[in-house]
């Protein structure tokens, strides 16, 4: 294999995780040797040192421990990074350790990962470690995951054990957040399914190993098009240039566009921007750039550039999934620091608000945490932060807690919500009128309070306007009549509108039916208003009928039902028409909440 067609292919960063002797080091070092990813001196040293310790065969798992107190005790400690390539694609490994006093290890290693790969001991079957390795996973949103269940050839290869380790772990995996799951029988010491299909495991009729990961994308490094830019330094070479680097940790910035400062919220236009030595007019994420603007501003380490349209929250209070890395247990009423991209500023910890049992994934009420403890904090900082959700964007979403006398790093935390955001990030800037319309039992009562609770957990106001709620109350007065019902969409509209000048992000469930009201709507709300169809057909509809009033309308209970005996007309220039047939909620959510993104952007 030639040296250029590796060098162009596909990058896929891959966190291994797995109980202590599961053969991650020894699955490791097979790839390694079986893609000719070693130099010939290094495999015949590694044949001297096996010999040397009277082992039979070639240790391979002396490729990947590479600390000397790793190869004496046989266990894996640091997080080691291997690298070997195909002609598909190049590979970066990070081989964690399995002891539970190295579960911090084993976030670093999965914090970048594009996939996890994890082991089980076909003789043990799940363990506790198992089942934290699979939490961690499912809290660091590690796309997709690669069950590797070793040592086949120690339970006789058989089918049964596979299958049962199998539906113990998608069991477990049902209560998180991992969907992308396979799950492969090998053997790694014999080679048994790891780069070529075994034909002892002839039951097993998936991909081996390699394969597999030939087949996975680099997910991890999908980013939001939120423009995020923290500044690094400013760069005065001279007195006639001003300028300022970080790296983009997603989005993109073009030159002659307008941005946004945070925390000071002025707006400048970039007059150049530079990419390493060149002028370019626009770079991605990742690069690391220089930019000017036009004109003479106050900026610093620290500030972060910003669309004026798509800001993070800006906000002196978080909530965060974090996992405690010091032998010192956690304080409450402490002051420690925090560091966020290039930003770092004095956190209070407010309070430990759980812990998570990873056996049960229950929640106990504790006050503080130890060392390898995962719970969610309560936090409170000197200084405003800008964070998005460490769902929506993991540069932005992760942070560090170190201690301020000891400089040691304490604490690894996700975001999972922040209050108090500044009146800058949302007043005109997010807020939204997201109107939902379709006929009764589309589901749009359903999408819009699932969205609602989706968007607040990522950080956002969210609101929900429906019409059974205001018939009870700013419009009782209003009937069924075509009249009434215009005047209770128009209503609508007009407090929809508030709303969203407040900075809210509002979800309106109406069945508003005619084009003629949805355009009056429309012309009300402005720019900021988003129609959203939630199409489903009529048969469906009365299928599910939640309420009972189609069955009503076909006695002739109930006058004037829409899609019975009241028109419906299919909306003729909606932002975005959702098929709810066949799809799961959460599959529909995360349809409309990208498109929130994208309108607002």
């Amino acid at each position: 294999m030639s040296l250029a067609s590796r060098s162009d292919a596909e990058i896929i960063r891959i966190s291994t995780a797995g109980s202590v002797d599961d053969g991650k080091s020894t699955l490791l070092g097979r790839l390694l040797v079986d893609t000719d990813s070693i130099y010939e001196d290094h495999y015949e040293a590694l044949k001297r040192t096996s010999d040397y310790r009277g082992e039979s065969d070639i240790n391979l798992a002396l490729l990947a421990d590479g600390l000397k107190a790793e190869r004496e005790q046989g266990i894996t400690i640091d997080v080691a990074y291997r690298y070997f390539s195909t002609a598909k694609k190049r590979f970066i490994v990070a081989d964690t350790p399995g002891h539970t006093q190295y579960t911090r290890n084993m976030i670093t290693g999965a914090s970048t990962a594009d996939a996890s790969m994890i082991l089980i001991d076909a003789r043990h079957g799940m363990t506790e470690q198992s089942k934290r390795h699979a939490f961690i996973t499912s809290l660091l949103r590690v796309p997709q995951v690669v069950v590797v269940i070793n040592k086949m050839d120690l339970v006789d290869y058989s089918e049964a054990v596979y299958e049962e380790i199998e539906a113990r772990f998608r069991e477990y995996s049902q209560k998180l957040a991992l969907s992308n799951i396979s799950f492969i029988p090998v053997s790694a010491l014999l080679g048994e399914n790891v780069v070529t299909r075994s034909s002892v495991i002839d039951w097993y009729k998936g991909q081996c190993v390699l394969e597999k990961l030939e087949d996975l994308t680099p997910e991890g490094r999908r980013t939001p098009p939120d423009l995020r830019l923290p500044i690094q330094y400013a760069v005065r070479p001279d007195q006639d240039f001003r300028g300022y680097m970080g790296r983009i940790e997603s989005g993109a910035v073009r030159s002659g566009e307008d941005l946004l400062i945070l925390p000071s919220g002025q707006t400048v236009t970039v007059k150049q921007l530079f990419d390493l030595d060149q002028e370019v007019q626009e770079a991605g994420t990742g690069s690391n750039v220089l930019v000017t603007f036009d004109r003479e501003v106050d900026v610093t380490r620290g500030d972060m550039l910003v669309r004026p349209r798509n800001v993070p929250s800006v906000t002196q209070s978080l909530e965060a999934v974090a996992c405690w890395m010091s032998e010192e247990p956690s304080v409450t009423g402490k002051r420690y620091l925090l560091r966020h991209t290039t930003r770092e500023v004095t956190a209070t910890l407010e309070e430990v608000v759980y812990r998570f049992d990873v056996e049960t994934l229950h929640r106990q009420q504790v006050h503080f945490l130890q060392m390898n403890d995962i719970g969610r904090l309560a936090l409170s900082t000197g200084k405003p932060v800008f964070v998005d959700t460490y769902e929506h964007n993991r540069s932005l979403g992760g942070f560090l807690l170190v201690d301020p006398v000891s400089n040691n790093v304490v604490a690894a935390g996700m975001i999972t919500r922040s209050q108090g955001s500044d009146s800058l990030v949302r007043a005109e800037k997010v807020g939204r009128v997201v109107w939902l319309t379709g006929l009764s039992g589309a589901g749009k009562s359903t999408i819009a309070d699932a969205l609602v609770e989706r968007l607040k957990r990522e950080g956002l106001m969210a609101a929900r306007l429906d019409g059974d709620d205001l018939r009870t109350g700013l419009n009782g007065d209003l009937g069924f009549s075509d009249v009434d019902r215009s005047e209770n969409l128009r209503r609508a509209a007009h407090v929809a509108k508030l709303f969203s000048g407040l900075g809210h992000i509002t979800i309106c469930s109406f069945i508003s039916p005619l084009n003629s009201d949805r355009q009056k709507i429309r012309e009300i709300i402005g720019e900021r208003y988003m129609e959203v169809y939630v199409r489903t057909s009529l048969a469906e509809c009365e299928r599910r009928d939640p309420k009972g009033l189609y069955k009503r309308a076909r006695a002739g209970e109930i006058r004037q039902f829409t899609g019975i005996t009241s028109t419906f007309e299919e909306p003729d220039r909606p932002d975005l028409v959702l098929d709810t047939e066949g799809l799961s909620i959460d599959h529909v959510v995360q349809q409309l909440a990208d498109a929130i993104r994208q309108h607002v952007e």
